[in-house]
């Protein structure tokens, strides 16, 4: 099974993904990206204040202006 990261304001996402049977786990930190296929975040803070620190080699999905649907299909087409 699938190890997504979903940031937590992101609560119709984490349900959706674990309808179609994703291990979904809260995004806090870098930290609980380590180990997963994917994150999901919101949009809402990406690079506040011009910097961008990698911190996994997983794919990252921004959800903004998604629906939850979209974000699943997104997750599924990145994942393949």
């Amino acid at each position: 099974m699938k190890k997504i990261a979903v940031e937590q304001s992101l609560t119709n996402v984490s349900e959706a993904l674990r309808e179609k049977g994703y291990d979904v786990v809260d995004l806090k930190s870098a930290a609980d990206a380590e180990n997963c296929s994917c994150c999901v975040v919101s949009g809402m803070d990406s690079n506040v204040m011009g910097m961008q620190d990698v911190s996994t080699k997983a794919p990252v999905i921004e959800a903004s202006g998604l629906t939850a649907d979209e974000v699943c299909s997104e997750v599924e087409s990145r994942l393949q």
